[in-house]
């Protein structure tokens, strides 16, 4: 049992050892510190984990961090989507916004109970990354299309409803405010005309 485990933890390391040499911004800057110090990136980037972890567990603005990770690298690799002609990648990122709005909205309604969470941001943060993850499991298609989709189209109707509603009074609102600043505009120009007729009398 014990050899399975060291087998599955070397396959592992081979693995993150691999996507470490992949070309980008992250694995350049980390060939740099490699050069620099005579550290292996491998375990460059093990102790970083592992600093973010425990930074995420007890150091102070973790919940800066823990959004910081959750929007940062989904925000440049949806840009990314967008510029490119494949479409497929859209709609993997559509979907993760998708699933980070019904978590932010979530988290603001609970935010008094959450506090409590030991380790929370850590959590947060790992829940952020397992959504955002290049696998066949990953979370925001799972939460997704197991409980987001179905409940948007039972109520789907009923929500186009509201929305139209609401459009329709926020363009009422608007005609009215047009309406309420042009009258004020008149006024205002009919006393500036008065004032400058009576001053010239």
């Amino acid at each position: 049992m014990a050899s399975a485990v060291q087998q599955n933890v070397e396959n592992w390391k081979a693995k993150l050892d691999k996507v470490l040499h992949e070309k980008n911004g992250f694995t350049d800057l980390l060939e740099k510190v490699e050069q620099k110090t005579g550290v292996r990136r491998l375990y460059l980037a093990i102790g970083l984990f592992a600093v973010v972890v425990l930074y995420l567990m007890v150091g102070y603005g973790a919940q800066f961090l823990c959004n910081f990770i959750g929007f940062i690298y989904p925000a440049y690799t949806s840009f990314k989507a967008v510029e490119s002609t494949n479409k497929d990648d859209d709609t993997v990122w559509l979907i993760y916004w998708v699933v980070y709005s019904f978590f932010a909205l979530l988290e603001f309604f609970t935010d008094i109970f959450l506090f409590w969470i030991p380790f929370y941001w850590l959590l947060k943060c790992i829940f952020l990354v397992w959504c955002m993850a290049p696998t066949s499991y990953n979370g925001s298609q799972v939460i997704y299309y197991r409980f987001i989709r179905p409940f948007i189209l039972r109520y789907e109707k009923k929500i186009d409803s509201a929305v139209d509603r609401a459009s329709e009074a926020a363009r009422e609102a608007g005609e009215v405010a047009k309406d309420m600043a042009n009258d004020a505009a008149a006024d205002a120009m009919k006393k500036q005309y008065l004032d400058n007729s009576a001053k010239t009398d």
